[in-house]
């Protein structure tokens, strides 16, 4: 029996000029797309994500989900 292993990732999603959505995911390299709705670019990191993992596991590689690991953002306001 193959035995599955379950990940939680952290993605980030931001719209670009275009009004994009762009998604990647922060704890692997290389791993992003985009999307016309938010629901479209979620769908498409999900299965970014799910390549990336294939590809280390190919390489005998092992994620590391929690790093880096984002903390929070906040607006700021900046007066010149």
């Amino acid at each position: 029996m193959v035995r599955k292993a379950t990940y939680e990732f952290q993605v980030v999603i931001e719209v670009d000029e275009d009004g994009k959505y762009v998604a990647w995911c922060p704890a692997l390299q290389g791993c992003y797309t985009q999307g016309d709705t938010f629901e479209e670019a979620m769908e498409n990191i999900h299965d970014v994500v799910a390549m990336c993992l294939q590809e280390l596991k190919e390489s005998n590689q092992a994620p590391e989900p929690r790093f880096p690991e984002v903390i929070g953002m906040r607006r700021i306001e900046v007066t010149l």
